[in-house]
């Protein structure tokens, strides 16, 4: 649905404030549209949208007083933009509200719910009023979930002041939309509403008698109001939504202990299964381990469970961690973590959830080493930059007598025929690499014990070979 945040005819021109243009349209008779909706009918949290910058809560940072951003529109200047932030930021009440400073027409359209038929019947809509001489914002809506031609189709439009363009996007821009998009918009970072600020919204809806829930009279003490704040989660929207369930199960107009623990019986932590969320968590989750925090490493496992994590991937990636940081510091950690992934499988959640638990308290414990990932990053680079290096003759396989005659495996020591057990003048390595060492084993844990071992063997070696 479109709306238009205009101005009013006639030599005293103002602009429509956002809740007597959208969503209602009114016929040119004066009276309400046939699919007119009143506002009784709106949820409180689109009764409640913010219709000024000073009615927005936490985004100080971006929309405080001087702040770049806020002087530009409050003087009416305008700029395409991408604005990307937690859900119930603000994100779209932003949008709005750069069309009303800029006395713009307003547009809305979904990523979700949009394909480019509608992409391109919002652009032509945008066309037919700037040759009339009017800007257009044109906000869009997950604009992430467009692909490439999709995000291509505003190139020209933004390029040519056609549309002053606005997405909207939980996820990271720089991952999700085009760079030629991108190098045309503005990126504003608006951040997740802290419990205090949503406090502050909440009271405005309980005394608000046109908008909110004033005319009600609720009683709420402090603490109530608090506990809705931090159960919202940094979502403005979700706590508008938390009070109008309350209102509506209040007995005697008041909000109780009882009233709350049924409306956040159900509540759930945000959490995003594939988008930058969920790959921040889990790298939380990783260094934790790797900077030996259990109590962290515990946090942010639990933080992922709850927030609907696949317990099966968890247990694959702290099998990787104990792999890739831990190491032959304590070999017992990879065999531990493959026996948790197999004790999930066999029971299930949430018994088997325990045993990731037990896994990641083990593994943040564990000494660490990643000398045999380094190791083996090594050799894979010397492979790539020497190529295909010959076996040494002594080394190589002699299956017939063809292949002795040529001297396969002539020279060749068997090393448990060897006093001490190791040929320490047999080459192993090609000619070319003779004397290069891969393998570095730090003094953590077992690989202590084995770096000791080592450092004797490559000194009696070279001792060998240049007696």
């Amino acid at each position: 649905m479109s709306a238009v945040l205009g101005t009013r005819r006639g030599a005293n021109r103002r602009p429509i404030a956002y809740d007597e243009a959208m969503p209602r349209r009114v016929a040119d008779s004066g009276k309400p549209g046939l699919f007119a909706e009143p506002d009784a009918l709106k949820p409180l949290a689109e009764r409640m949208r913010p219709r000024t910058l000073d009615e927005i809560v936490g985004q100080v940072r971006l929309l405080g007083p001087s702040t770049p951003l806020r002087r530009e529109l409050e003087a009416g200047r305008v700029h395409s933009m991408i604005l990307w932030g937690p859900p119930g930021c603000g994100k779209t009440t932003l949008a709005l509200l750069v069309a009303k400073y800029a006395d713009a027409h307003f547009q809305a359209i979904s990523a979700v719910l949009s394909g480019l038929a509608e992409v391109r019947k919002a652009l032509a809509e945008a066309e037919a009023l700037y040759a009339q001489g009017r800007r257009s914002v044109l906000f869009v809506d997950e604009v992430h979930r467009f692909n490439k031609a999709q995000q291509d189709a505003f190139l020209p439009h933004i390029e040519k002041g056609v549309i002053v363009f606005v997405g909207a996007t939980t996820e990271n821009p720089s991952f999700e939309l085009n760079s030629a998009l991108l190098s045309r918009c503005r990126v504003h970072v608006m951040d997740a509403v802290g419990a205090d600020d949503i406090a502050v919204a909440l009271k405005r809806a309980l005394v608000d008698d046109e908008r909110g829930l004033g005319k009600l009279s609720l009683q709420v003490d402090a603490g109530a109001l608090a506990l809705m704040a931090k159960a919202a989660d940094g979502d403005v929207r979700r706590a508008l939504t938390f009070l109008e369930i309350a209102a509506e199960l209040a007995h005697d107009a008041r909000i109780d202990d009882a009233t709350l623990q049924q409306v956040l019986a159900d509540r759930t932590r945000r959490f995003d299964k594939g988008g930058e969320q969920f790959y921040d968590q889990i790298s939380a989750l990783h260094k934790s381990v790797r900077s030996s925090d259990p109590d962290a490493a515990l946090y942010w496992l639990v933080r992922m469970l709850d927030g609907g994590c696949e317990p099966l991937y968890l247990a694959r990636r702290m099998t990787r961690m104990a792999v890739e940081d831990i190491g032959l510091a304590d070999p017992r950690a990879w065999q531990l973590a493959l026996q948790a992934w197999d004790t999930y499988e066999r029971l299930g959640s949430p018994e088997g959830e325990l045993a990731l638990a037990e896994v990641a308290l083990y593994l943040a414990m564990a000494p660490k080493s990643n000398a045999a990932y380094v190791a083996y990053g090594a050799a894979r680079a010397n492979v790539r930059e020497t190529g295909t290096l010959d076996v040494p003759m002594h080394l190589r396989n002699a299956p017939n007598r063809l292949m002795k005659g040529l001297g396969y495996g002539k020279g060749y020591q068997y090393d448990p025929d060897v006093e001490g057990g190791v040929a320490l003048d047999q080459q192993c390595l090609p000619d070319a690499l003779v004397g290069t060492e891969f393998y570095a084993p730090t003094a953590n844990g077992i690989e202590a014990k084995i770096r000791e071992k080592l450092e004797a063997l490559r000194a009696a070696r070279a001792k060998a070979r240049n007696p």
